[in-house]
């Protein structure tokens, strides 16, 4: 990064160390700019394939994940260790990443919503429109919402989205 070393007092990475075809020189270079913190926001990918979405309708999605995710206990090593937080995402979250939609499922079904989560706009929409199908089918008969009735009164969820702290 076009930083000189040391010259952040905190530096973050949200939802993206995934993307980064280096992770060691990725996070490296977080270490090399902070002074003071990192802050990772990231996904445990054992926890999140167990999302209702995945599990249920877009298993095949998961695959795009399965290459590229990256070990909490991984970044907490190349960080130099760092307090791992469980952060739960509210029903009313507007962020758009993966399970920020757990609670308003018709969202998923909405090419832009799809476009601006990464494992979905990756993975093809041939392999995709089956399982939307069968999520459209279940809305409109009431499938999803009884299956579900559960999270319908629930105000947060965790879905293995975590916050990594790294003091340095």
């Amino acid at each position: 990064m076009p930083l000189a070393d040391d010259s952040a007092d905190a530096v973050m990475a949200l939802l993206t160390v995934h993307h980064w075809s280096d992770l060691e020189t990725g996070i490296g270079e977080l270490r090399r700019i902070a002074r003071q913190r990192i802050v990772v926001f990231t996904f445990d990918h054992d926890v999140s394939r167990g999302f209702w979405l995945l599990k249920e309708y877009l298993p095949e999605a998961v695959a795009v994940d399965d290459t590229r995710a990256v070990a909490v206990d991984r970044l907490v090593t190349l960080l130099g260790g760092a307090r791992v937080e469980t952060v739960p995402i509210p029903h009313d979250c507007t962020d758009g990443f993966l399970a920020a939609f757990w609670r308003r499922p018709e969202a998923y079904l909405d090419p832009q919503v799809r476009a601006g989560i990464s494992m979905l706009a990756q993975t093809r929409d041939e392999v995709l429109q089956p399982g939307l199908a069968r999520l459209s089918e279940d809305l409109s008969c009431g499938r999803w919402h009884r299956r579900h009735a559960d999270l319908l009164d629930r105000e947060v969820l965790d879905v293995g989205y975590q916050l990594l702290v790294a003091d340095l």
